[in-house]
């Protein structure tokens, strides 16, 4: 309920001799008094509800109304925009059983449709830290011979261990880099959003990202570090390979 103090009061519509006018001559005066009475002029409500009240006299009328501001206010939701970049190479050691490949086509070439479920090991750029796994889904969208490869939409997740993971979704091209959009995340990754370049360097066993996320607070150092330069010859350090408790991150995933 508003306060004393809020209330406002219209300026008073003054009708002469109301006894010896008809109704509609009333309603005449009224109308051209309440033009006069507020001028045209855009309206500001506040949060605050402005109330008027009403008062009557033989003389006079005093006019009253009451604005509410029914407009609600949205909070910014725009986030962090510092961008921060974070290098992982996947390793595929061939000791998970990965791509498996599901040739739902059944035809003798890779076709729209085929199924390649994978799951390998990541390490940090600088090639010194385990970091976890990769786990998703690829379907093969295209074949594309005369690049002597295929398209595909991945669909996958990296697993850091305590830090929690990092989702992906985009075109997989085994032929050339592509881009992925980071879709969510959860532990230090909750709320994140950007992308993250894919480089192959060799097919499917070595391939290097670039993430650059925006929205998270800084990442911990042990998940950063100079990257190794990408090349087909990279390999982890045998302590990371190991995963020996100070080459790796806490309860990595496995």
């Amino acid at each position: 309920m508003a306060s004393m103090s809020s209330l406002k009061m219209v300026p008073s519509l003054k009708l002469s001799h109301p006894c010896s006018l008809s109704p509609l001559q009333t309603q005449k005066q009224v109308g051209s008094s309440l033009c006069q009475s507020f001028p045209a002029k855009i309206l500001k409500f506040s949060a605050t509800p402005q109330v008027y009240t009403t008062r009557r006299s033989s003389k006079n009328t005093t006019t009253t109304a009451f604005f509410f501001n029914t407009s609600k206010q949205h909070p910014d939701s725009s986030k962090p925009g510092k961008v921060q970049e974070l290098h992982v190479y996947e390793i595929n050691e061939r000791d998970r059983g990965s791509p498996a490949y599901l040739k739902l086509s059944q035809k003798p070439v890779n076709s729209l449709g085929d199924l390649v479920p994978f799951s390998n090991k990541i390490y940090s750029g600088n090639l010194e830290k385990r970091l976890g796994i990769t786990a998703g889904l690829c379907v093969l969208i295209q074949h594309v011979p005369e690049k002597k490869g295929d398209r595909y939409e991945a669909i996958y997740s990296f697993y850091f261990g305590e830090y929690g993971h990092i989702s992906v979704q985009g075109a997989y091209l085994t032929y050339q880099d592509t881009y992925l959009a980071a879709t969510g995340g959860s532990g230090i990754f909750e709320g994140v959003s950007g992308q993250v370049k894919l480089k192959q360097l060799v097919f499917p066993f070595k391939l290097f990202y670039t993430f650059y996320l925006k929205g998270i607070p800084d990442l911990p150092a042990e998940l950063l570090g100079k990257p190794v330069e990408p090349s087909p010859n990279v390999e982890p350090s045998p302590a990371a390979k190991a995963a020996e408790p100070h080459a790796s991150i806490p309860n990595f995933t496995n």
